[in-house]
Order: structure tokens, then sequence, then C-alpha cells
């Protein structure tokens, strides 16, 4: 972990020191305001009240740390079993846990929130509990697009200028979710329209190269293994990762309602420590990821060949284009902690860029979202538990590729100053 990659006062030796710390039951609750360690034992008892939690997750390669939050039992040491439950969609994992079918889920951060704002399907009050993952997803444009001498952003604005507005279509995976606010950032910082320059439409993620092979869009954005599964099977070529766009983005989120929390605030706590745990493992060596990729492989997880998953889970890129390369900002599942805190500016950004889209037609209390959404409450707790470091701060900052820096100080006046807009 980089000190620029924790831009919100803390540094790679605070997290070192307060980890180091952070031994031992005292130790560790020490690291929880009082407030908030009164409010985790005010019961008498912190036995989680739901003994069996079931998580949604999407074939990709950051439900990494659901599942092996259950094959390495990790839920086994924090008193719950974690059942991780295959999904077909973004759709299907919103409605499941607006209705209950499902306890909690690996899902888009951005859903989440648009689900709170009544934007992204029913209205529901929501909670994230912790960020899953940073980085790890990628644009990719359909093989015919290179023939047409499009390989980067500069030469795609040049294609797509060059015929009327709407022929070219790019797919994302939910109206609301990251894919299409990384895919929307990228076009526009290339000075390409994602609404009148093109067209947009949604597919889910294990389906993408399936739709690309048939001529059903001509670029998309998606997390891994899928980009890399388009170049080995020769459909379509990478021409940017989600990193290039905001190195250590927020990606996806353990989510649920705020319903479930406050119905089984214990297993709440118990199932984010248990996926916490999780998260450190994956990040703990090269071998552990190694393992990783071959479980979720599987037909029960991913259901594709180990190999489309290991390279980039290892930070190998290749574009499909000849070039390869090692990639230090690659999938990040922990980082000493870094990654899992739910700053309250992560949330704030997708609210913004919402607004720029005009998925929301007014500026929200943007501050206000964030704080009922994001369950800090809930994450610190599960850190002690877990014996993680907590970051001084809860807002962070970072400069975006187009050179705009986002720090979540005045997100209405960031929401309304870019040129490229709704």
């Amino acid at each position: 972990m980089d000190d620029k990659h924790i831009e919100s006062g803390i540094t790679r030796r605070d997290f070192l020191k307060t980890t180091s710390l952070a031994v031992g039951g005292a130790a560790l609750m020490g690291m929880v305001p009082p407030g908030v360690r009164a409010g985790a034992w005010a019961a008498g008892s912190d036995a989680p009240e739901k003994k069996e939690v079931k998580i949604g997750f999407i074939p990709l390669t950051d439900c990494s740390s659901v599942v092996m939050a259950a094959v390495n039992a990790f839920d086994k040491k924090h008193g719950i079993r974690i059942i991780p439950s295959k999904e077909a969609s973004w759709a299907a994992v919103r409605d499941k846990l607006v209705n209950g079918e499902l306890d909690a889920a690996h899902v888009l951060y951005g859903l989440v929130y648009g689900v709170q704002l009544g934007i992204g399907g029913p209205k529901k009050d929501m909670a994230v509990l912790m960020t899953i993952n940073n980085n790890g997803q990628g644009i990719s444009l359909s093989t015919q697009m290179k023939e047409k001498g499009a390989v980067d952003g500069a030469s795609l604005k040049k294609v797509v200028a060059a015929s009327p507005a709407g022929t070219y279509t790019f797919a994302q995976t939910f109206p609301t979710g990251t894919h299409a606010m990384w895919l929307y950032y990228w076009l526009a910082a290339h000075g390409i329209d994602p609404f009148r320059d093109v067209k947009s439409i949604v597919v889910p993620p294990p389906q993408m190269v399936a739709n690309c092979r048939v001529g059903n869009m001509h670029g998309f954005c998606v997390g891994e293994p899928w980009n890399q599964r388009a170049i080995v099977d020769k459909v379509g070529f990478s021409v940017a990762t989600s990193q290039d766009v905001w190195t250590d983005h927020p990606e996806k989120v353990l989510g649920t309602t705020a319903d479930w929390v406050a119905k089984y605030p214990n297993t709440a706590r118990a199932m984010t420590a248990a996926v916490l745990e999780a998260s450190r493992w994956i990040d703990a060596s090269l071998a552990n990821r190694r393992k990783t990729a071959e479980t979720v492989a599987a037909k029960a997880y991913i259901n594709t060949d180990m190999d489309v998953i290991l390279g980039r889970m290892l930070g190998r890129y290749e574009n499909g284009l000849g070039k390869s390369w090692d990639d230090r900002n690659y999938m990040k599942f922990f980082s000493d902690g870094a990654v899992n805190f739910p700053y309250l500016s992560d949330g704030m950004w997708f609210l913004t860029q919402h607004k720029r889209w005009g998925l929301l037609k007014a500026d929200p209390d943007y501050l206000s979202v964030a704080k009922a959404i994001n369950r800090i409450d809930v994450y610190k707790q599960a850190a002690a538990a877990a014996g993680v470091a907590l970051p001084k701060g809860e807002m962070r900052s970072a400069k975006l590729i187009d050179g705009v820096v986002w720090d979540g100080k005045d997100p209405k006046k960031y929401a309304g100053g870019f040129k490229v807009h709704a």
C-alpha cells in the first residue's frame, strides 16, 4: 500500500502502527469509540441473532472474499454460516435484497445508492457495511472496432464523430452501478457524450462476452474475468482499466437493507468481520490469490477457466493488441484495511455522478445520504472483532483520469462542474 493511496490523512506508517497495537481483546476494543463500544454490547451478548446468512453474488472475480469467507470457515470463527448464493443479474440481486430473499449481497456500490434514492428500482433504505474491493474492472471494445481504427479513447472519439449519433452501442451492467459510471466517465474524458453520441444498454456481466460476440454492442464495461474472457475468445480487446479512471476506486460493497441491520445488528457485525478476514487472507500472498482463483473458477461460482481469472488476479494484464504489463493497481481486497472502510466520500461520489447524468433531478443532501447508508458504526465493530486497523478520517481524496480532484468537500459544485453532462 502506498501512502498516496490513502489520501485522507492516514499513511502506511499509521496503518502499520495501528495494526501492531490491535492485538488482543483489550487493544481491539480500544480502537472503538466508547459510544460505539457501548452499543456493541448493549444487549449483554454479542451472539449473532441469525446464524445462517444467505449472501448473493454475481459471477465475478471480486465476489472472492464472500466465497472464501465460507470456504475457509472465517464465518464459523464469528459464529455464523455464510451461504453464497449465485445470482443471474444485478436486477435480481436488487429485488432479492429488497424483498428479503437475500440477507446481504456482493453488490455494486452505485446500485445500493440508486435503490436508497428510488432511481434504481423500488425505493428502500439500504446499508453499506464495507467495501469489498478496489479496482479490477475494465472497458473493452469489440474486434470490429479495431478494424474501424478505434484502439484507444482518442481514436474511438474520431470513429464515433465520423458517424451519425447513436451508431455505436455500449453496454454496462446496471443504470446506477459502478460500470455505468466508469464507462460514462471514461467516454466523457475523451469527449464522447455517453447519452448523445452513443447508445447505452444494460447486459448482465456473465452475458457480456456472448452479447459482444453476436454484435449486440461495440464496447462494454464489466468486472473481471469477462474483459479477459473477451480477449481469450477473440471477440474484444481492452482499452482501459477502471483503475485508469480512478486509481483505487471503490467497487463492490457488502450491502443489505437498513431494516436487516436493525433486526440483526450482531449478525451484521459478524458477517462483516468474516468477509474482512477473508479479504485479508486473499491479499496476504500470491499463493492465496492463486488458491482463490482456483476456488472461484468452479461451476458453483464464476464457472470459467481458472487461467482466465488468474492472470489479472495476480496483476498480469494483456490488452489483446499485443501489449502486456504488470499492473500495480490491480484488484485489491484488503491492502492493510484501506480497501474496506466505507468512506463517506466514496458513497457521495456516486451521487455526484447520478446528478451529472440526470438520474437525480436535483442535488440531494449528499453527506446525509452517505451517513445514512454507510454503516461506519457496524464496520468499526467488525474491524475490532477482526483486528483490522481504521483510517483516521471518514473522507479520502483522489485525482481521476481527467485531472479533476474529488475530496467530498463540495459535492454540489463538483457534480455541476463537468463539461460533458446530461
